[in-house]
């Protein structure tokens, strides 16, 4: 049964200045009624969550997050899946250009003039790094709710992985391609970096990666060495930014594809006939008879006639959606027992019924002991207190939570910040505290609400 995933990108939350407000929140309610639909219709899968790539936001600012909440919850609700399980990666809008000192300026002209070996100069450095994360503040602090945190270490990010056949794992991989954005982007030429520390990504038996970037490949300064990776380690990497639908299928040998996938805009500043507003329905399935990765894209676009969204007959495949991707770390597990693969189409194993989702530790690499002490909390609601936690709480509030709940003393000069939040947030929660954490936020927002009126 396939895994079945809306991908949406560059929704621009906040780009509004005028009169298009009214139509750009029409699109998005629209597009919430389109998915639900389309996914009602889809007999072959199971809803497992929502892909975003990027500029979410339109300045990185904290409002504009808390809209794009209670969007993203409203789609989550209407295709079916938790509103937790999200994957999502931060664009150059999603930077707040505000927070860029002149250090920070310095910084990323330094790194611009040169190259791969300027970039590691400076994000070997904690301090250089903290300055250019500085202006993902508000993006952090909604992202990390959806267990999607930032690597402050400038490194990929790995948190979620799902069963699509017997013992083969689709692995989601998140890169910022944006760490280096500073709002006046040409297109001339490449002037981003990704980094060796960040495009050097895992590879496992059974397992083939779907890379989220923001930024297609062409805008890098060391894409062939991105590529070189994407092509060896990827199965599908999907992008934004340049809301341009395309698909392309890169025959890197025999019996080893990657999918190249370019989003359009779900909301760009204004439809015509270039651009217009667009977004996907993904099926993610595994081909018993090659062991094979298959993904089934629908594409969705905006007829401005009808004003609705519509099947895109001309982007993505338009007719011939279903695409079939050698995939050779799916073969490196062996065989498929015959009787697990007859199970697979129409038998009563789980696999069939149900992709299995599982979260898993940073890196996940599951021998590791260092990284199974990353591994979140294996206890049930886990996920959404965390969402409620850091997205839906204020600073003060958490920190109320956590000094009550006796994980941080009341005397404590310890410098708070989000990972240390997240850490203790992870401990309580394995010494069974999770009912009282839940109570307090209820508590918590209800006294808020209260206030307000």
């Amino acid at each position: 049964m396939a895994a079945i995933f809306v991908h949406v990108s560059d929704i621009h939350f906040g780009q509004e200045r005028d009169h298009v407000v009214h139509i750009h929140d029409d699109v998005k309610k629209e597009l919430v009624s389109d998915a639900a639909e389309v996914i009602a219709g889809l007999q072959s899968g199971a809803t497992k969550g929502i892909l975003v790539t990027g500029d979410i936001a339109f300045s990185g600012k904290a409002d504009q997050y808390v809209a794009a909440g209670k969007w993203l919850d409203t789609l989550a609700e209407g295709i079916g899946c938790p509103i937790h399980r999200v994957q999502m990666i931060p664009g150059n809008h999603d930077m707040d250009r505000d927070k860029l000192s002149v250090g920070g300026g310095k910084l990323l002209d330094f790194i611009r003039a040169g190259g791969p070996a300027e970039y590691e100069k400076v994000i070997s450095n904690e301090n250089d790094r903290a300055t250019l994360f500085s202006r993902f503040e508000d993006y952090g602090r909604f992202c990390i709710g959806y267990s999607c945190d930032l690597d402050q270490e400038a490194k990929y990010a790995t948190n979620l992985r799902i069963e699509v056949g017997p013992n083969r794992w689709l692995r989601f991989v998140r890169l910022n391609s944006s760490l280096l954005c500073h709002g006046e982007e040409r297109d001339d030429q490449p002037e981003l970096v990704m980094g060796e520390r960040q495009f050097v990504i895992p590879r496992y038996a059974g397992e083939e990666n779907v890379v989220l970037a923001h930024h297609p490949l062409n805008w890098y300064k060391d894409a062939a060495d991105v590529r070189q990776y994407v092509r060896s380690r990827a199965r599908v990497f999907i992008s934004g930014h340049e809301h341009d639908p395309k698909v392309n299928i890169d025959r890197v040998e025999n019996g080893c594809d990657v999918m190249m996938l370019a989003a359009g805009a779900a909301v760009p500043f204004r439809s015509n006939d270039i651009y217009t507003f667009t977004y996907n329905i993904l099926e993610f399935d595994w081909d018993d008879g090659t062991d094979n990765l298959v993904v089934t894209i629908h594409p969705r676009a905006w007829n401005p006639v009808k004003t609705c969204f519509e099947a895109d007959d001309k982007r993505l495949g338009g007719k011939e959606p279903r695409f079939t991707l050698g995939s050779p770390n799916f073969k490196k597990v062996g065989p498929v027992p015959t009787a697990t693969a007859e199970d697979a189409h129409g038998g009563e194993s789980d696999t069939a019924a149900e992709p299995n989702v599982e979260l898993v530790p940073a890196e996940g690499v599951e021998t590791n002991p260092r990284e199974l002490a990353q591994m979140p909390p294996d206890a049930e609601g886990y996920e959404l207190a965390l969402l409620r936690f850091f997205r839906d709480l204020y600073e003060s509030e958490r920190l109320k939570i956590l000094v009550e709940l006796d994980a941080l003393p009341a005397e404590s000069d310890e410098r708070m910040n989000q990972g240390l939040e997240r850490r203790l947030f992870d401990w309580l929660v394995r010494e069974g505290r999770l009912p009282d954490i839940n109570s307090m936020i209820e508590r918590l927002i209800g006294e808020r609400e209260e206030r307000d009126v």
